[in-house]
């Protein structure tokens, strides 16, 4: 009897460590592919329980996340032969695992070929542009080209590029001085015709000016002198009127209007016999 319940667990232990070399688990972020004798069994990669013969097959798992690879700084030319230091990643991932390690095997080798493909596809890019392109805004849309390029280059190996994108970039220090001295120049040289355009600018609002004052104070002598001419046409027709009304009284008003014209402006000398005098010395 007791021979027999050996028996019978030594079997059960052979089961257990059987059923546990045969089951793997794969959870949400992994794809797995079962391996024998170097030949691809099966690939999973949905979450899950899963067999394989112990002893035969090699279970290889990878990342179905997104990854990430720090590309080298390398050095790119740019269209006008300046030298340019660009640090960049690569975000990439796993989209065929079958695919993937027939042809890569290993994430190590994966890597050196998305280093070769990304740089290859940035340094023919950036070449294609300026210097002063490729540190504006414009880089955004290059950095798009090069991971069409990319995903396009690496779609048979298994592997999606997701993004490309620069750390930074740098020049080299040798010539971080030239560069900065002819940036500076570029802007004085900007803001000297800046300064020139705004100088003509003002000579032109300021000649417009003038013809418009010009021509203000024309119209408004022109009309000051109609309207001096309306009144004095008013005004000698007011005095015929009134000499038509009354000559004698008009004639006094008048007198008076010179005496007070005369006697404003210096000294006069009168004389009985002068016309003008005549109610002056004709009082009694």
């Amino acid at each position: 009897m007791k021979a027999k319940i050996i028996t019978i667990s030594v079997i059960l232990l052979i089961v257990i460590i059987f059923l546990t070399l045969s089951m793997f688990v794969v959870d949400q972020t992994q794809q797995a592919v079962v391996l024998r004798f170097g030949q691809i069994v099966n690939t999973y990669s949905t979450p899950g329980i899963h067999f394989r013969t112990p002893f035969v097959d090699n279970v290889v798992k990878f990342e179905k996340r997104i990854l990430l690879y720090d590309i080298e700084p390398e050095k790119i030319i740019t269209l006008d032969k300046k030298t340019l230091i660009v640090d960049t990643y690569a975000l990439w991932k796993i989209v065929d695992a079958k695919k993937f390690i027939e042809t890569m095997k290993t994430i190590g080798l994966a890597e050196s070929r998305i280093d070769d493909i990304v740089y290859s596809n940035i340094r023919n890019v950036f070449a294609k542009h300026s210097f002063d392109e490729i540190i504006s805004d414009k880089r955004e849309s290059f950095l798009k080209e090069v991971t069409t390029l990319s995903r396009a280059d690496l779609e048979n190996f298994g592997i999606e590029i997701v993004d490309v994108r620069v750390k930074h970039a740098d020049l080299p220090s040798e010539n971080v001085n030239a560069v900065y001295e002819r940036m500076k120049a570029e802007r004085y040289s900007i803001a000297a015709q800046i300064r020139a355009e705004g100088q003509k600018e003002a000579q032109k609002i300021r000649a417009e000016a003038d013809k418009n004052v010009t021509v203000i104070l024309a119209q408004a002598q022109s009309q000051a002198e109609k309207i001096r001419g309306d009144g004095e046409a008013s005004a000698t027709r007011i005095y015929a009127l009134a000499y038509q009304t009354n000559p004698e009284f008009f004639e006094l008003w008048r007198s008076l209007s010179a005496y007070d014209t005369i006697l404003n402006n210096g000294t006069v000398i009168f004389g009985k016999d002068l016309e003008i005098f005549k109610y002056i010395f004709e009082v009694k």
